[in-house]
């Protein structure tokens, strides 16, 4: 536990030295303070302590610790009888209260592991495997090992990176965003990364849907009832790739380059190199079939709807569409 206190507290060595400082000692009141903040994530305690700002804030700590150790059940007459701020006025008193905290913290840690994880934590634990195994595809290693220890795959892939920046020119490791943001800042930014992200994700789903009704009308000719089968095996790996959220989060804003600013024109010669096909080849010619698609000449109204005819499907409504007359000049 002292290594615990050492590892927050650079300048703290031992729990002795904190002691000898006593009540009016910054160092043993935020120590105190940082062991009661990592109990209270292990326990549902309702008291807390604050951290001191100075010797005045002494009498508000003692009263806030003893309503803690209250609550804690301290087993200890000195921490918890007689006058309140006067119960550390000792090294020795300040010493066992340390101590105290400490076995407690280690006690609810030892409790904790005991625990099987909650549905969030477990989630929350599967996520980060997921992105960590993308980190290492996308760094080129071996996916890593089920039963490898998190710090040893971690120090795995800072040293891939760190060969990797080494032979890498610094241009093109510049990142695109150079300004540092305040508080208030990353606030505004997810705000608007919020709204972006629902007007993509309303996007993507209407594509995904237009690319449903699509697929849909191809198993309506006569010739693909004998092919339904096929073309729903071959379509449905395609299909469950679609995702209607979006993936974007603003950790690809900080991991963005410069060379992302850059805006190449689809029709570029690069970009066809990889889009071009053979059916851009094709050139229709001679009387070419009318699509419509012009809002303006349609006059309303466009549909109209009657009962279903016997022998003619299923229940519900039919849309039979009426041929519109031209108009005499």
């Amino acid at each position: 536990m002292e290594g615990a206190g050492v590892e927050r507290c650079p300048s703290i060595e031992t729990f002795a030295e904190v002691a000898e400082g006593g009540i009016s000692s910054p160092q043993f009141t935020s120590l105190c303070t940082w062991l009661v903040s990592e109990l209270r994530a292990l326990c549902p305690l309702e008291e807390d302590v604050s951290p001191t700002c100075g010797p005045e804030d002494a009498e508000m700590f003692q009263i806030e610790m003893s309503g803690l150790l209250g609550e804690l059940r301290c087993p200890y007459p000195s921490l918890t009888m007689g006058d309140v701020t006067a119960r550390l006025r000792t090294p020795d008193s300040c010493l066992q209260l340390l101590y105290f905290l400490s076995s407690e913290l280690l006690a609810a840690r030892l409790q904790a592991r005991k625990r099987p994880p909650s549905p969030d934590r477990e989630k929350q634990s599967q996520e980060a495997v997921h992105e960590l195994q993308h980190i290492c595809q996308a760094l080129g290693m071996p996916e890593a090992d089920p039963g490898c220890p998190l710090p040893q795959l971690m120090a795995d892939i800072k040293a891939k990176i760190s060969g990797l920046l080494s032979v890498m020119p610094p241009e093109q490791m510049a990142p695109l965003l150079k300004t540092p943001l305040t508080s208030e800042e990353w606030k505004t930014l997810e705000k608007i990364h919020g709204a972006l992200q629902a007007e993509y994700q309303c996007r993507r789903c209407m594509m995904i849907t237009r690319f449903d009704i699509t697929i849909e009308s191809f198993h309506w000719s006569e010739r693909a009832k004998d092919r339904g089968a096929p073309m729903s095996k071959a379509f449905r790996p395609l299909r469950q790739s679609l995702q209607g959220d979006s993936q974007v989060t603003l950790a690809h804003l900080l991991a963005a380059r410069e060379d992302l600013s850059s805006i190449v024109k689809t029709s570029s010669g690069i970009s066809r190199d990889k889009t071009s096909c053979a059916i851009n080849k094709v050139l229709m010619t001679g009387s070419v079939p009318d699509r419509g698609g012009r809002p303006n000449e349609i006059e309303p109204p466009m549909p109209m709807w009657e009962k279903r005819r016997e022998g003619g499907g299923g229940g519900g409504g039919c849309q039979r569409w009426g041929k519109r007359k031209k108009k005499k000049k």
